[in-house]
């Protein structure tokens, strides 16, 4: 149903800004706006609500009917018609912002530019100021417009735009007026990739917070700067955004800049249904316009019947269900983690000795760690060889003496080589407490291929978890080629935990196969690959991912006390 009403949705969306870009009546655009808002506010399938004769406010017979077009044959005539009107380069010149629909018809004619990056080099050439009703300030303009687009299509991993966004945050709030400061957006979501930031701030002297922004030493650049509302480039080449409301908006304006938008549709449907209508200033009734107090996003969603839903998960992904429903999970936190099993020592890449690694662990309130050393075949990385591995056995047992407190594992972080088979024989693995099998070769082999070396590590009853299942880097590489939906069928037949690996450039698997491995009833670990002590803070961005994929202290392999691990260790069950 969510997919059908989904893409329902989007072809309504798409038809209105593509009759937008015809210069078409705006009361049409609009109902097709209305008609994308209709459908995903439904709680049933479109086509099964239309043909029940339910009433469905905002949507027309006209839109019903392109609806159920699209239920049966999985298109719509109208929209392919309108596609073939509108030429993709002024869909594409239009997403620059400052370029309107008759701009970007006119510099095509013109000059046939193809999209912005055509555009920009047109204008570096000072062919736009030659097109009659253009001159040298639209020109520059324009130039200007398109190299801020292509900062901001950009996206950039979260871990890169974390920092500036918590240094931002820190000197907004020791501003005077300042009552409540904090990060919107997709930063707030704690989604893996950003493409700008968004703060939303509650003052009684606007003006004030406003300068302070802008004098930030954080930002290269101011881009804009009105009575409640500023952008500048930051220093890294990121847009920041801030939306100044009174002290009393805060919770409404942080709702509404947190979106996402799909998520806030879903709410507007349910409010509307109630007679109700939220807005980023506050909810307001709809039969008399009064404003109903909203103190925080509790009061907020408690005003629609429904729990309180964390931002990880407001993406529309059936969570607002869940919340009408009351069945939201427990989502995992960083206080039900118990310890990390997926760390490396000076043996092989770390920067620190075992007993060091187990002190800070210990520090964090841990009470287990795993030391998993690369095996031999990993060269570049100090990988031990099989009498060094010995040799490491025997040093975890001193450590456990001198490290009380906080119980070491012994492990390896074993290849899985190009042919499936492990890089340490089963005679040596069987001496590790855990084993964590992980691909680190051969990454330009098929799908096929590396789905199958993965499937044959997890057969060996030996390995108890897969390391970054998808090898991907976030900004570097996209991960090999991997049948991901076949390894977690055979990680529930095997019982293989799988982990999410909390390396920032990782963040590997990602919320969605996480959230299906869950469903799939496997064991995830969230383990942070730390190879210094400072790194194993990075489990919160595996907690954000687990988070955002539904999981909870039940679905988290580490979530468990040290007894409970070990058994399952032993059992696999």
């Amino acid at each position: 149903m969510a997919n059908l009403n989904r893409t329902v949705a989007e072809c309504f969306s798409e038809i209105a800004d593509l009759l937008e870009l015809l210069g078409e009546n705006p009361f049409k655009i609009r109902a097709y706006r209305r008609g994308a808002e209709a459908v995903l506010a439904l709680d049933e399938p479109v086509n099964e609500a239309i043909e029940a004769n339910r009433s469905v406010p905002g949507l027309g017979e006209a839109l019903k009917a392109k609806a159920l077009e699209y239920a049966a044959t999985g298109r719509m005539e109208y929209l392919e018609r309108l596609r073939d009107e509108v030429p993709p380069a002024i869909i594409g010149l239009t997403q620059v912002p400052g370029i309107g629909a008759k701009t970007a018809w006119k510099l095509y004619n013109a000059l046939g530019v193809e999209d912005p990056a055509s555009l920009l080099a047109a204008a570096r050439s000072g062919l736009i100021r030659k097109v009659p009703g253009f001159g040298e300030r639209t020109e520059e303009n324009i130039i200007r417009a398109l190299t801020m687009h292509a900062s901001a299509q950009a996206r950039r991993p979260l871990y890169t735009v974390l920092p500036a966004v918590e240094r931002i945050v820190q000197e907004l709030r020791r501003v005077d007026g300042v009552t409540a400061v904090s990060p919107g957006g997709s930063v707030r979501r704690r989604c893996e990739t950003i493409g700008d930031i968004d703060i939303v701030a509650a003052s009684t002297d606007p003006k004030r917070l406003l300068d302070a922004f802008v004098g930030l030493d954080e930002f290269q650049e101011v881009l804009s700067r009105g009575s409640v509302r500023a952008s500048a480039l930051t220093r890294d080449g990121v847009q920041c955004d801030i939306w100044v409301v009174e002290p009393g908006q805060f919770a409404t304006a942080l709702h509404h800049v947190t979106g996402s938008k799909e998520h806030h549709v879903a709410l507007r449907g349910i409010a509307g249904r109630m007679g109700l209508k939220i807005s980023e200033y506050g909810v307001t009734r709809d039969s008399d316009g009064a404003v109903l107090p909203v103190h925080s996003e509790e009061d907020l969603y408690a005003l629609l019947g429904m729990d309180y839903v964390p931002p990880e998960l407001r993406e529309n992904r059936g969570e607002i269900d869940a919340a009408l429903a009351h069945e939201l999970p427990m989502l995992i936190e960083a206080s039900h983690i118990r310890g990390d099993l997926h760390m490396h020592s000076n043996w092989s890449d770390g920067t620190l000795s075992i007993a060091q690694m187990a002190r800070a662990a210990r520090d964090m309130g841990y009470e287990y760690i795993a030391i998993t050393d690369h095996s031999r075949s990993l060269a570049i990385a100090r990988g031990l060889s099989e009498e060094r591995f010995l040799q490491q056995l025997e040093e975890i047992q001193r450590a456990r003496r001198e490290v009380p407190g906080i119980h070491i594992l012994a492990g390896s972080e074993v290849d899985i080589l190009r042919d499936g088979s492990l890089d340490f024989d089963d005679s040596l693995l069987e001496r590790a407490d855990i084993v964590i099998a992980s691909i680190h070769s051969g990454f330009k082999q098929d799908k096929e291929t590396i789905t199958s070396r993965i499937i044959k590590a997890m057969r060996n009853p030996n390995v108890d978890i897969v390391a970054h299942p998808t090898g991907r880097l976030l900004g570097r590489r996209p991960g090999y080629a991997v049948d991901i939906e076949a390894v977690i069928r055979e990680a529930k037949a095997t019982n293989t935990a799988l982990e999410i690996n909390s390396y920032p450039e990782r963040m590997d698997l990602s919320d969605v196969n996480a959230r299906a491995a869950m469903e799939a009833g496997v064991m995830v670990a969230i383990n942070t690959d730390s190879h210094a002590a400072e790194e194993l803070e990075n489990i919160k961005f595996g907690i954000w991912t687990a988070r955002r994929a539904w999981l909870g202290p039940r679905n988290v392999l580490n979530a468990r006390p040290l007894d409970e691990l070990l058994s399952w260790l032993r059992n696999r069950e």
